[in-house]
Order: structure tokens, then sequence, then C-alpha cells
């Protein structure tokens, strides 16, 4: 039962939804037989639209206000989403209506368009909104889907008619301007299949519980399929996993406790381009064989054109970053240690003796468009004071780059490939830690993972002092670890190829920082390494005597 507000939202969204269905019936009368009746009918019911969207979204707006004071029901949070959604979506399909209307004042007759069938857009998208009422009333995930995949085939109709029309242009130009009209006239059309898709995942929305694209939700239905689960949708309890800047969508899966159902104890779906996921779960495999049991087990696997997703094991424990803010020493020094006795033991069985290439620098020049769209105030050409030039950063990258292809790592191991603290967990019962997030993962140089965990601390956007000298204390201890290991090692050239992947995780890390002052320190630490390098470089052949201040790693 729904109460006054939402019962209003409901109420007005009814009207809604019928002046929208009416109108498009009206375009479809209006391109069989256009009367000027109806086109004034089509064009003073589009303003009746706008408003009705605009009342609802006004409600939506204070009931979400109303309900947030009391503490809102994340039912009826959701109805209210998915309705402002639908809302603004039925608008635009009324102005498409409009839009195709005025295009036949450009026809040389409207029987022009008879050929080309267009009536099969209103069997399929009148299906479409027919099903929208039922489908958030009754919660029909069956609807919802089927509304999602009207999209695919209005798709499909306007794809016949543009290579149709190509088609017939190539041999007789004399109606080009009809055929031109005609192509827009289909295209609004496909973008009314656009907009029901809109609609069917807003409904999705409501029904799950969480924002998910209809794409996304096959894959989960697929990859549930592979782990032996039949039952139904509604009963799969999938939450989002917000903060990821992998492009991929990713969820925790759980069964509804009210189902009783228990799907894969609580794992993790996964779902993005294929390439990538497809190089995760290669990833993960591999791990697997070098240390059991420290990347969650890949549970099922499905591929789908170029995208690919994967349910995953979940994994107990939580990020670095939260034991950081926990400030717990006794119990950040037992997972430092768990960590760094696990890093040890890793590079220890995956170790390649021998030289490999290292390109720190190339890494950092092909992120450099993503840093100074964040931060054009970046200096980003040569500033001359007097005698004084100061080079632009990327001319100091290429200059280290030259100098970087004749350094090479002693030995390579298998590493994680993006180390931060937040693709680590720490589970403090089992005394364990586990990777997460290894599609980078390669064998390579040891440093590349060092770089990023200090930096990915130090970039932390915390300025309270005592919690700062806390983090400054834990990169200076894994700093230690790093270098002890390198002595260990003779790694001579140990720090030389650290102030390179710190010049690199300094600069790149900036297009994350919103703070324009605790970015450009990030910034001027790595300028400053890397002109320590080229003032260096006259000492070619004696890299194991370069050294930086230790202070740069703290803040």
């Amino acid at each position: 039962m729904l109460s006054g507000s939402l019962e209003e939202i409901k109420n007005n969204f009814v009207f809604l939804l019928t002046d929208v269905k009416s109108q498009f019936k009206l375009v479809f009368d209006f391109l069989r037989e256009p009367k000027a009746s109806l086109y004034d009918k089509i064009v003073v019911k589009d303003d009746y639209i706008d408003n009705l969207k605009n009342i609802i979204e006004n409600k939506c707006f204070s009931s979400i206000s109303l309900y947030t004071n009391g503490g809102i029901d994340k039912d009826k949070l959701n109805f209210i989403r998915a309705t402002h959604i639908i809302a603004i979506n039925l608008e635009r399909i009324a102005d498409f209506c409009v839009n195709i209307i005025r295009q036949v004042e450009h026809l040389s007759h409207y029987s022009f368009l008879h050929p080309f069938e267009l009536e099969k857009n209103f069997s399929f998208l009148s299906k479409g909104l027919d099903k929208i009422l039922p489908a958030l009333e009754k919660k029909n995930l069956g609807y919802a889907i089927d509304i999602c995949r009207l999209e695919h085939e209005v798709d499909k109709i306007y794809e016949v008619i543009f290579h149709k029309i190509l088609s017939l242009m190539q041999q007789n130009n004399k109606h080009a301007a009809d055929y031109v009209t005609t192509i827009f006239i289909a295209r609004y059309f496909e973008r009314i299949g656009d907009s029901l898709l809109n609609i069917g995942e807003a409904i999705l929305l409501y029904i799950l519980g969480e924002r998910i694209k209809i794409h996304q939700f096959r894959a989960l239905q697929e990859t549930l399929s592979q782990q032996g689960y039949k039952g139904s949708a509604l009963d799969i309890d999938f939450q989002s996993i917000w903060g990821t800047r992998s492009g991929c969508r990713i969820g925790r899966v759980g069964g509804n406790v009210n189902a009783g159902v228990d799907i894969a104890k609580n794992s993790i779906f996964k779902e993005g381009v294929l390439k990538k996921i497809g190089q995760e779960k290669q990833n993960l495999e591999k791990w697997q064989e070098i240390f059991p049991g420290l990347v969650p087990k890949v549970l099922s696997y499905y591929e789908s054109g170029d995208v690919g997703s994967m349910l995953v094991e979940f994994l107990p424990g939580c990020g670095f970053d939260e034991l950081i803010l926990n400030l717990d020493q006794e119990i950040l020094d037992n997972a430092l240690f768990v960590l760094t006795q696990t890093l040890s033991s890793i590079w220890e069985i995956t170790c390649q003796k021998g030289p490999i290439a290292i390109d720190y620098t190339k890494q950092a020049i092909s992120r450099s468009d993503d840093v100074f769209n964040m931060h054009p105030e970046f200096p980003q050409s040569q500033i001359a004071i007097g005698d004084l030039v100061i080079e632009p950063i990327l001319d100091l990258f290429y200059k280290c780059q030259k100098i970087e292809q004749k350094l090479t790592a002693p030995f390579s191991v298998f590493i994680h490939g993006d180390f931060n603290t937040n693709n680590i967990l720490y589970d403090h019962q089992e005394q364990r830690v586990y990777f997460i997030d290894v599609y980078r993962s390669r064998q390579y140089d040891y440093i590349q993972d060092v770089s990023v965990f200090l930096v990915s601390i130090f970039r932390m956007p915390i300025f309270d002092k005592i919690i700062r000298n806390f983090m400054n204390n834990l990169i200076r201890q894994f700093y230690e670890f790093a270098r002890n290991y390198a002595l260990e090692k003779q790694d001579n050239t140990f720090k030389i190829r650290l102030a390179l992947a710190l010049a690199r995780s300094f600069f790149t890390s900036t297009r994350f920082e919103l703070n324009r002052f605790f970015a450009r320190k990030m910034f001027m630490r790595s300028r400053y390494l890397l002109e320590l390098i080229l003032r260096f470089e006259k000492n070619i052949n004696n890299w194991d005597k370069f050294s930086f201040p230790e202070q740069i790693l703290y803040f």
C-alpha cells in the first residue's frame, strides 16, 4: 500500500503514461493520413506532458526529502527513483513524437513513407508502452526484460530502412530530400526504442533494488546459471560495489534471506570488456597456481560478444585503506608483517633471474591526457623567468625515458600490477592477506608494486596530523622492507628505478585528486624526482650511487 505522497506520484504517472500512449497512437494516425487537426492536437498534448513530467519530478524530490528525515524505506526510494527515470523518458518519447510529425512537412507526399513499413515500429513500441504499468505495479521481471529487448528489435528495423534507403539513393537521386527525411523519421523511432530501454532498466532497478543495465543483468543470469543456479532472479540479492575506476560492473551477489537462497556463499559478480575480464580470469587462475588462496577462486565465467562476466569467491577482511583509518597500531603492524612476509614468499617463488626492461615513463606519458584534463592548471609548456627555463613535465618524462631505456631490473617477479591499498585485504582473524583486482598482474619489476603501494598511502586525502603520522609510519616501514629486500638481492639500481616509478605514480595519481593544493604537492614531487634523475645523468655508469631524500615519501 503506497503512502499519500507516493500515491500522488503514481496517479500523475498513470496520467502521464496514458497521454504518451495516446500521443504515440496519434502519430501513427498522422503518418497514415496527416491532418492539421491531428498536428495541433499532438503539439498541444506535448506541452501537457511536459507539465505532468515536471509535477512528477517535483513530487519525487519532495517525497525523498520527506522520507529521508524519517529514514526512507529502500523499496519506496527505489520506486521513486524508477518513476522519476521513467517519467523523464516518457517525456522524451513525447518530444520524439512531435519531431516525427514535423519531419513529415518536408516530404513531397506523406505516402512516400508507406513502402518503408514504419508501422512495424508502432507494433513493437506500443507493446513496450503497454507493459510499463503492469511491470511497475506487479514487479513483473519478465515484462521489464521484454521492454528492454524491444530496443534491439527497433534497432534492427532502423538498420533495414537505413540500408534500403542508401541502396535506393545510389540508384536514383531524384527523391534525395524524401529519403533523408525518411531516415530522420526512422531515427526518431529508434531513439524512442532507446528511451524504452531506459524505462525497462529503471523497472529493473525497482524490482532488483540496484541500478543494472539489461546486458549486465543477462550476464549475471548466465554467470549464475554456469554456477548451477536455476532459481528466480527475484531471489538474488545484488549489491553494487561502488568506488571502482576500472570501468567494470562489480557487485556482491547473495541469496535473498526471505527466499532462503544461498548463491555461491555470497560471491562477487564482475562484468566488463571481454579483453579485461578474460585477462583477469587468466591472472586469477595463475595466482592460484603460484600461491593458492591468495586471490578469489573463479566460480563461473561467461562470454557474450565483446563482454565478459565472472562470478568469483567473496573474500573476508578489510582493505589496508580501512585499516589505516581505524588507527589501531597493533592490528596494522600485524597486517603489514603478514603482507611483507607474503610478498617475500611470492617474490622468492616467482623470481626469474636476468635483466628485464622497465617502462615507468611510458606509463606516465600514456596517462598524461587524463592528468591535464583533470588539472589544466598544471604547466604544459615551457616557462622562462629571465635566464631560468622551466621545462614542461612531459619533456622531463621524455628525457628520462631515454635514461630508462638504458636501465634494466636485474630480475623479475610476478607482480599484482595495481597494488593500491584498497586492492589488498587483511583478515585479522585468519592472519592472512588477499589480493583482488589482479587484471594487470604480470612478470615484471617488483618496484612497480612497491611504488604504487607507497603512493596509494600518500595520496589518501587525509590531513589530520595524528592520522598522517600513522600513515607516514606505515610508508616508512614498507619502504624499509623494500630497501632491505633490494640489499639482500644486491639490486644496485633499486633507488633509480624506484625514483622513476614514484615519479610515475605521483604524477598519474593527480588525476584522481580534486584538491588542487594536494594534487600540486604530488605533481611537484614527480617533477622533483625527474629533475634529480636528469641532474645525475652524467654519472650514468654509477646508478648504484643515486639517491633521493626519503622525506619525499611523507606528507
